[in-house]
């Protein structure tokens, strides 16, 4: 989930025809954690193959990728690493409240609750390890770089944009801020149009730039200060201080010099040294801009892949791949060349 710092910062919704022409590193993870979600059959069940194998994910991969290469934007993908120790408490968070939702929704399946269905089926949606090495095997064949972090993706996500590598971190979370990334993305790879839980009401989803030094500057913020901010809400990390939340955590941070004296202030301890250094001293891998170039796409392999394997539909398939590869004489799709 990350830390949530969406109240207090500014944000700029913008089309994706805005961001041609620019590399971005995207939080893998986070990413296909949406597809799993929110790619899912009217009665709720994800989409599966005829073997029973889940593909939500392989289908938002591959039609989500190819529009955004089709709009001259060109994703690399960073996966997850080993998470740090002090993160396993939320992973045990996020596994119980799992099979709450599971219990909710045999309830709701039960009782014909359609609309309820739909919405604990989403919050049942788990990434195995054979999902990822799918996902890392389909970027292979479309041509897509990805990189494996040592530990969170985010971190090497805000690593490669503050070398230069590529232009923003996406991610849905906040955290990459946190980690330093000078341009956060959200939305990019969900972008559309959405119905709302429980709501017949639609609603369209667009990409949203954060950009880390003008937020800081209108907030009266340091990087370290909104870390300190982040410790005091609670992240993946660490819990927080009960009854601090964006706003009566920013008003804290801005009047205190250091993060001894707010925390005396309101009588709690924290080990905010080893949180903070989480944030500020990531453990990043460094990473050539060869490593990032795009390569040519396997058409015959990803045929193979998504129709054969996993019953995907041809025509779709060709069709996405004619519109995301063709490469016609225009500037989005010319832009793509130059990375082959």
């Amino acid at each position: 989930m990350g830390v949530d710092l969406g109240a207090i910062l500014e944000k700029e919704e913008l089309s994706l025809n805005e961001l041609s022409g620019n590399k971005v590193a995207v939080d893998a993870f986070n990413t296909l954690y949406q597809f799993l979600a929110i790619i899912r059959q009217r009665d709720g069940t994800p989409l599966m193959d005829s073997h029973g194998r889940i593909t939500s994910h392989l289908s938002g991969l591959f039609y989500r990728t190819c529009n955004l290469l089709e709009k001259g934007i060109f994703p690399v993908f960073v996966f997850d690493g080993e998470p740090h120790p002090l993160k396993k408490a939320t992973i045990a968070e996020r596994g119980a409240r799992k099979l709450e939702a599971e219990e909710s929704l045999r309830s709701a399946r039960e009782e014909g609750r359609e609309e309820d269905v739909r919405v604990f089926a989403q919050q049942t949606s788990k990434l195995g390890s054979e999902q990822v090495v799918e996902s890392q095997k389909l970027l292979e064949l479309m041509g897509v770089p990805w990189v494996q972090a040592p530990s969170e993706g985010e971190a090497e996500c805000a690593w490669l944009c503050k070398q230069g590598l590529v232009h923003a971190a996406a991610s849905q979370d906040y955290d990459a801020l946190l980690f330093g990334t000078p341009v956060l993305l959200r939305n990019l790879t969900v972008a559309g149009r959405r119905k709302l839980p429980r709501r017949e009401v639609y609603v369209d989803v667009l990409p949203e730039r954060i950009q880390l030094d003008s937020n800081l500057k209108r907030l009266g913020l340091s990087h370290h200060k909104l870390v300190w901010l982040a410790l005091l809400i609670g992240t993946d990390f660490n819990p927080g201080v009960h009854g601090i939340g964006p706003k009566k955590g920013l008003k804290l941070v801005q009047e205190n010099d250091s993060i001894e004296a707010i925390l005396k202030k309101l009588e709690v301890g924290m080990d905010w040294k080893t949180l903070e250094g989480i944030f500020l001293k990531p453990h990043s891998r460094e990473v050539t801009k060869k490593e990032l170039e795009f390569k040519p796409v396997d058409r015959e392999g990803i045929i193979k892949f998504m129709v054969d394997e996993h019953d995907f539909t041809l025509e779709r398939v060709t069709s996405t791949l004619e519109r995301a590869f063709k490469a016609p004489a225009d500037t989005q799709q010319s832009s793509l060349k130059k990375w082959f």
